[in-house]
């Protein structure tokens, strides 16, 4: 069963991630520009209550991108304005991102947005639905709109055109009501 499915059949219409642990907690993985023969890295560790997405970025072989993501879920959250997470950065640039079914090209449209952070200082962002932009392999497309209703991926990626190191830590992620 998909993450998130609920044992009726139903959709989940709530996001509430608190990386403590628990059994059902999802599992996040690491997808990073070596997919096109890039050399960053990246990835995602969960202890002490938090997730921490770390690694760092390199331009060689044309590469520039990390990002970590919870895949197979099944979520409706189409009801709900966004998610608000709380987070520790290092002065760099993030993106929230979603996937539906949506397909571009027979591959999955990501729906994303960018969130700033401040070095070394714990923060609330809230990603509003509404501001989500379409994109395929990092080019932005005029649609579709997501489909709340379907989302099957969460995650969190740096591409902010920056070599080096990186370093995100998240207490929690929650929809907003």
């Amino acid at each position: 069963m998909a993450v998130g499915a609920a044992g009726d059949g139903k959709r989940p219409t709530k996001l509430d991630l608190k990386f403590d642990g628990d059994a059902g907690e999802p599992v996040w993985s690491a997808q990073n520009d070596n997919v096109m023969g890039g050399v960053s890295k990246g990835d995602a560790v969960i202890r002490d209550g938090v997730l921490r997405f770390s690694g760092s970025l390199s331009f060689e072989n044309n590469g520039g991108f990390a990002q970590v993501r919870i895949c197979d879920l099944a979520y409706d959250l189409s009801g709900k304005k966004g998610v608000r997470m709380k987070i520790m950065g290092d002065g760099r640039t993030y993106q929230f991102r979603i996937a539906t079914d949506a397909r571009h090209r027979g591959s999955r449209i990501a729906y994303r947005a960018e969130f700033p952070t401040k070095a070394g200082e714990w923060a609330e962002v809230v990603v509003a639905f509404a501001d989500l932009t379409p994109s395929h392999r990092g080019k932005i497309l005029d649609g579709p709109l997501a489909d709340l209703s379907q989302i099957e991926e969460l995650s969190l990626l740096i591409g902010d055109k920056r070599e080096g190191p990186f370093t995100l830590v998240v207490d929690w992620i929650r929809t907003e009501p």
